[in-house]
This record gives structure tokens, sequence and C-alpha cells, in this order.
């Protein structure tokens, strides 16, 4: 009785609007709590909240874990709601006091709760397969660079190109064309002025070409996660659309019959 109960209560779509209400307050109570002078004049009320809906979410996956226990771990979803409930719950005192912290992950329940944001989020995990070749295409080129780069500024700009991490890390925010010119290529083409031969190359490379690669491909994941939820939409209203034609094959099939008996009679 009491599993019939809470599976009515879990499934009601009212239940999952009142959870996503909690994540959005709880996400706003654990902002208001970085606030020193919020703090001073309504922690206690601000800390027994974020303790109350704690214990609502454990509530709520307690009530998940009585209904279908193992069908709970067969979902990545609500996985991925315990591993973030039960950050929360590890004491936070001593040296994990800083797990205080992490606290704000609750609020990435938010994921698995609207199902836009879920759509989203498993488009780029189809996409983390096409981007894997991308991002050792992308390491290849910074570390040709950063080789080429270290060898040839080292002395002159050590602070920038003195070692194979400081030349990727100067490489990548030229890449981010953040300051890129007068901030770094520029000096360098002061003592070197023929170093645009190779920072140009560098960035129509990663910034024009493989970062486009990136978007193209998470582009193409989540083309391919909308199309294979419209045909799961299709294939359901189809599954329907044939089972009202048995009906009502089914139904005209007694008509006649019932025509049948009595016309005899």
């Amino acid at each position: 009785m009491l599993k019939q109960r809470l599976g009515a209560i879990i499934a009601n779509p009212r239940f999952e609007y009142f959870i996503l209400v909690l994540i959005t307050i709880n996400a706003i109570v654990l902002g208001m709590e970085t606030s020193e002078w919020i703090m001073s004049h309504i922690g206690p009320l601000l800390l027994a909240l974020d303790t109350l809906i704690l214990w609502v979410f454990v509530a709520e996956i307690l009530a998940r874990w009585i209904v279908n226990f193992k069908g709970f771990w067969h979902d990545p979803w609500r996985i991925f709601d315990f591993v973030v409930v039960a950050v929360a719950l590890v004491p936070t005192t001593g040296a994990l006091s800083v797990l205080r912290a992490f606290r704000i992950l609750r609020v990435l329940r938010l994921i698995s709760t609207i199902p836009a944001l879920k759509r989203v989020v498993s488009g780029l995990l189809s996409a983390l397969p096409g981007m894997g070749s991308i991002v050792f295409l992308l390491a290849l080129i910074f570390y040709v660079f950063a080789v080429i780069s270290t060898k040839l500024f080292k002395d002159a700009f050590p602070e920038w190109f003195g070692s194979i991490g400081e030349s990727s890390y100067t490489l990548f925010q030229i890449m981010t064309l953040e300051s890129w010119s007068m901030g770094i290529v520029r000096p360098v083409m002061e003592q070197f002025p023929l170093a645009w031969i190779l920072f140009v190359p560098f960035i129509i490379m990663t910034a024009f070409t493989v970062l486009n690669l990136f978007i193209g491909v998470i582009v193409d994941a989540m083309q391919s996660e909308h199309e294979a939820e419209a045909k799961a939409g299709r294939d359901a209203m189809l599954s329907e659309t044939e089972q009202v034609l048995i009906e009502v094959r089914a139904l005209r099939a007694e008509v006649a019959e019932l025509k049948g008996h009595l016309g005899k009679s």
C-alpha cells in the first residue's frame, strides 16, 4: 500500500514541479549565504531552510528507492541526483569543510528535472566520441606550435615561452583571441618581425577551424538527438494508431456478427 501511494505521488507532474521549485529556491538560498550582510541578519533562517530542503531531497530519493530500487540504479539521471545529494550530506567540518562550497551542485538537479535541459546534456554526451578526435588534433597542433615557439622565443620572452607548458598557455590565450595582438604578438614581433608567420596560421587552424569543428560535431549530435526523439514520438503515435485500428476492426466484426444474428432471427 505504501509503495503504491508513493508511486502515485512521484508520478504526479505536480510533484516534479514541486521539486523544481525547491531546487530553484535552494540555489537562491546558497547564493545568499555568500553575503556576510545577509547572513548577519537572517543567517539562521537561511541555514534552516537549506537543511529542510536537503532533507526533502533525501526523502524523495528514499521514496524512489521504495517504489523501484533496482530501476533507480538503472537510470543515470537518478544516480546523478543521488551523487549530488550525497555530496551535500558529507560532514562539512574539519578537513571536509571545503565541501560546503559544493552544495551548490544541487542546482544541477535542474538538468534531470527539465526535459529540455536533459536533451541538451544528452546531445553533448553523444557528441563526446566525435569530439575526442578533434581534441587529439587540437592537442597535436598545440604541441607542435609550443615546441616551435619555445625554441624561437624562450630567451627573449621567458615569461611567455620559457617552457612547453608556458608556451601552451600563451598559445591558448592567443587561440581565444584575448589580448593576443597588442598583448603578445606585437611585442614579440618587435624583436622577431617574421613571428606573424607562426602565429597567424596557428590562429587560423585553431580559432577558426578546429573550434568550428567542435561546434559542428555538437550541432550534429543535437540534431541526431532531436531526430531520435521525434522518431520515438512518431513510433509511439503509430503504435497507438495501430492499436485503435485493431480495436475498430474488432468492433466492426462484432457489429457485423450481431447483424448476422439479427438477420437470421
